[in-house]
């Protein structure tokens, strides 16, 4: 159940991935954000990261994943064409281009806590790519998804090259298979 801070009024939850119901809890809280948070537009999935680092392959493997279960969704960001911090700017403006009014759902790797390695956070509000890392990018999104797939806090670059990819791929796969279900249910 997403959960409401009351300072903020922003509602989040994290989910393990090694619970049995991850999937499903997932997939029922991605349902219920989006039934929350949209508005009249086309919904397009933000996926963030590279394929060139494998804590920060994330985005682009939800994205290719996404791409076979549900290939009429508006997926930007794949393994073939991901997006990151050197085309994030560019790739707004071709979404902003393309579809008048875009609901944006963002999804992005990130560094945490010893603790929530192995979450994903689903999140109210805009995300903010790069932060982990000390680069300054654009806040997307009218919600947005994040797998913490290492510890930060110390040689954030190093800690990304050496995530385990048996940890992103799991993540991955729960992202992809909850947001296609999610849109599925939402949009049929």
């Amino acid at each position: 159940m997403l959960i409401q801070n009351p300072l903020t009024n922003k509602k989040s939850i994290r989910i393990d991935i090694d619970s049995p119901y991850a999937k499903k809890i997932f997939q029922e809280n991605f349902l219920q954000l989006l039934c929350d948070k949209y508005f009249p537009g086309p919904i397009v999935i933000l996926c963030i990261g590279t394929d060139r680092s494998t804590g920060d392959s994330l985005g682009p493997l939800v994205g290719e994943r996404l791409k076979l279960l549900y290939p009429t969704a508006n997926v930007y960001g794949n393994l073939a064409d991901p997006v990151h911090a050197a085309n994030l700017d560019d790739v707004l403006n071709q979404i902003y281009d393309k579809f008048k009014n875009p609901f944006i759902i963002a999804v992005d790797a990130s560094l945490g806590r010893k603790e929530n390695v192995g979450t994903i956070k689903l999140s109210d509000g805009a995300l903010k790519p790069g932060a982990g890392v000390n680069k300054n990018l654009p806040e997307v999104g009218e919600f947005h998804v994040t797998g913490i797939v290492n510890i930060g806090g110390f040689m954030e670059y190093f800690v990304l090259q050496n995530t385990r990819l048996y940890t992103v791929m799991k993540m991955a796969d729960i992202i992809a298979e909850g947001i296609s279900r999610g849109l599925k249910t939402f949009l049929d």
